[in-house]
């Protein structure tokens, strides 16, 4: 064994010019505090704790030292943040008073989920794990440290943001055995990004790190880190439950990232308003089989979603099962597709290709509905799809108009969806909405699912928001009546109450001051509710004074 003292804790090089490390640049004189373990720690009497690297969700991570290989490893120690924590002087953890009852079963989790993919070393996107053990009241996993780059940076790295599917295809496929191996033993990532997949020297792409699944719950007890785009909806607080199409997603998304150079958008964003964006130039390059896979895998809910990796590589793969049998899986998402939009893509020819990279926006039940028949790039009409011919002219008589309405679409949806303004003559116009969000698309001038003939003008009506209007200040005097017309030709609802008058105002009049609710000067929403007070009738006190003087006249 080398003599600890002398080597860099980061890298385990030898240092030969004082604490800064002459092959890493690490300075072995940073103190890391005692929250996390203290450098050199021997644990299990064999494996050396290193600099602190990061604290994740569920664990701490080290650079180490097998003294006995002689050779650098990666410590992960669990280690949940905001859960439990370490008190000077003491290499145990201590766990915060809460959470003792529940510490036990994640601890296990975590211990479960290392010694699992100890077991799969023989998976080449697996990064071997060489020992699990428990010390210092909590577990450790001992890893072997791999020179690796993100996924993501390597893609920041390339010229164009984005890779062939042909080079896309040998660095994904070898991740799917693995992921479904995790599947069969139960064990969902959760968290697959472009950040967690990472590329070799060799040139192969592993995936690192894991957490304990808990940790990809936003209603769990550990930490909640979203990556938007990859994320997926199931893993937010709702009643959508995890499973091995959380996976499927996430992965999927990767590919998309790959191949396109863009993150999708965020789920919960989709579930609005549900489209990817893809260039032109890109989307002619990604083979049509890869683009129905994609569009099965990227579905928003979990429940449509492609749920298995064996289908999701068939799909992807163009197995050979696939190709023969193209009516099985495959046509589900084409036959949702025709039922949807009663378009006959096949008759559509390509449109001219745009060098300029025209972005066009491609609606969820294009991509997501797995895209039966390619990708259109139509911008202001200037590039127009062409119908092809086989042996005579094709002529398209009828469509059905889908939901505009009720999809979350924008007007910039609608203007670059190619399909749609081949189909229809439409035209916007814009009206104020208290319940829909500015810029979304929420009527329509003729029906979704009626069927009408090519060219029909469909006229679409764009939110543009909250309309608002500033209660008057000039309303205490008036009566009224003309209170509430001045209050209605702004557009708000009206309604009074009546309050005590004291003999020196007018019955029915406005009150003077602090005539209003909400008051006088406030921004309201148009059809509100506006609450006037009114003077009502003068009060009295004849009648208490009679029955006062009744009784003393009876003594």
């Amino acid at each position: 064994m080398r003599d600890l003292d002398n080597l860099c804790v980061n890298c385990f090089a030898e240092l030969t010019e004082g604490a800064v490390c002459a092959e890493c640049g690490y300075d072995n004189d940073t103190d890391t505090g005692f929250l996390y373990l203290e450098k050199k720690t021997l644990l299990k009497d064999r494996y050396a704790a290193g600099a602190f690297l990061k604290h994740e969700s569920d664990s701490a991570v080290y650079s180490g030292y097998d003294t006995q290989l002689d050779k650098r490893i990666i410590i992960r120690e669990f280690y949940p943040k905001g859960i439990a924590s370490r008190l000077e002087g003491s290499a145990a953890l201590h766990i915060r008073q809460k959470y003792t009852d529940k510490i036990d079963s994640y601890k296990k989790s975590f211990k479960n989920l290392w010694t699992t993919l100890q077991k799969m070393h023989a998976l080449s996107a697996v990064v071997p794990v060489y020992d699990v053990f428990e010390e210092n009241e909590t577990v450790y996993a001992i890893i072997e440290y791999t020179e690796s780059i993100p996924l993501r940076e390597y893609l920041l790295r390339n010229e164009e943001g984005y890779i062939s599917w042909e080079r896309a295809r040998l660095m994904f496929m070898p991740v799917l055995t693995t992921i479904e191996a995790l599947h069969a033993n139960g064990i969902v990532h959760g968290s697959i990004t472009p950040d967690s997949l990472m590329l070799c020297r060799d040139g192969k792409v592993k995936l690192n790190p894991f957490c304990i699944s808990e940790c990809a719950d936003a209603s769990s007890d550990f930490e909640f880190v979203e990556t938007d785009g990859y994320t997926a909806l199931e893993q937010y607080d709702n009643s959508h439950a995890m499973s091995s199409a959380t996976d499927i997603y996430a992965f999927a998304a990767c590919i998309y990232r790959a191949l396109v150079g863009t993150n999708p958008p965020k789920a919960t964003a989709r579930e609005a308003n549900d489209k990817l964006m893809i260039p032109n130039s890109i989307a002619e390059q990604i083979p049509m089989h890869v683009i129905k896979a994609l569009g099965g895998a990227l579905q928003i809910y979990p429940d449509k979603r492609i749920k298995s990796v064996t289908q999701f590589r068939e799909l992807i793969d163009a197995a050979p099962s696939v190709k023969a049998n193209s009516q099985s899986v495959n046509t589900k998402y084409s036959e949702e597709l025709d039922r949807q939009h009663h378009t006959d893509y096949a008759k559509l020819a390509k449109p001219e290709k745009n060098h300029g990279r025209t972005v066009i926006s491609i609606l969820s039940v294009l991509i997501i509905l797995a895209i039966g028949a390619g990708f259109y790039a139509v911008k202001s009409g200037l590039i127009k799809p062409q119908v092809t011919t086989t042996t005579e002219p094709v002529s398209v008589e009828s469509y059905q108009v889908p939901n505009f309405a009720g999809g979350g679409y924008t007007r910039d949806d609608v203007e670059t969806n190619g399909a749609w303004n081949l189909q229809f003559n439409i035209t916007f116009n814009e009206e104020f909405s208290k319940d829909v969000e500015k810029g979304i698309i929420f009527k329509q001038s003729v029906k979704a699912g009626e069927t009408v003939e090519q060219g029909t003008e469909i006229v679409l009506t764009v939110s543009k928001g909250i309309q608002t209007a500033e209660v008057p200040k000039d309303l205490g005097g008036k009566t009224l009546e003309e209170a509430t017309q001045e209050l209605e030709a702004l557009g708000f609802k009206v309604s009074s109450v009546e309050v005590y008058n004291d003999g020196s105002h007018e019955k029915g009049t406005v009150k003077e001051s602090y005539s209003t609710a909400p008051e006088a000067g406030t921004v309201a929403a148009v059809g509100d509710e506006i609450i006037i007070q009114v003077y009502g009738e003068v009060e009295t006190t004849t009648e208490a004074t009679t029955e006062s003087t009744t009784s003393d006249s009876n003594d």
